[in-house]
């Protein structure tokens, strides 16, 4: 994925309609407010009402976290960077990722809007319910958690400053795959499937441009 110019500034237009256009911004508290309830009502079910014991519940929900790091990494990899020569494939990409290495810093496009996110998110409790039936009902809240802590991070990638000096490399790694090339650092909220298939990027090895890094802080 490659553009001649990369905006700071502004937004991509998706759609001409303007209630089309308003459904594909969402802010991060909107997301938030959405899943947690249900992250907890699903994970009461399983305790209160199907007897789940606490380590049954730890492990299925832990594991649903990094189920949803690795859904991330094959997602952004295979999904959001296919390269096609449809012309409707390239169009349906940019819809979804494309638009975000435009216009990296839209705040308004960090997170899935609600309604794709929610029919996405269906599919992924189905799908779990059909392989692992009532454990999904505790390993799907983990995966959602999963998703919210990874929007969130990729939120702030975007729209802060590492708040932490140990939190750096992990922006800067995204950072590299907007600005310099897009073929590694896949991993957003974390590097390890990254480090796992061998697309992380060398950091000790990429120069840090301190005026180009200057321009990216807030």
């Amino acid at each position: 994925m490659y553009f001649e110019k990369i905006y700071n500034k502004g937004q991509a237009q998706l759609f001409r309609n303007q209630y089309l256009e308003y459904l594909t911004k969402t802010h991060p508290l909107v997301i938030w407010s959405l899943y947690l309830p249900i992250i907890i009502l699903f994970s009461y079910y399983t305790v209160k009402v199907e007897g789940f014991g606490a380590t049954r519940t730890l492990i299925l929900f832990i594991s649903g976290i990094l189920f949803w790091s690795f859904t991330e990494y094959i997602l952004h990899r295979f999904a959001f960077h296919y390269e096609s020569s449809s012309e409707r494939t390239k169009k349906l990409i940019y819809l979804l990722h494309g638009n975000h290495h435009e216009y990296p810093r839209d705040k308004e496009r960090l997170f899935m809007p609600a309604l794709p996110s929610l029919i996405l998110a269906s599919f992924f409790l189905f799908l779990f319910y059909f392989i692992i039936e009532k454990n999904a009902f505790v390993f799907f809240p983990g995966f959602m958690l999963g998703y919210l802590l990874y929007g969130s991070i990729h939120y702030a990638i975007h729209a802060w400053n590492p708040p932490f000096k140990w939190m750096k490399p992990l922006w800067r790694n995204h950072h590299l795959h907007h600005y310099k090339h897009a073929d590694k650092g896949f991993g957003v909220s974390s590097t390890l499937w990254d480090l796992v298939f061998g697309t992380m990027y060398d950091l000790k090895k990429e120069k840090e441009d301190k005026v180009e890094v200057n321009k990216l802080l807030y």
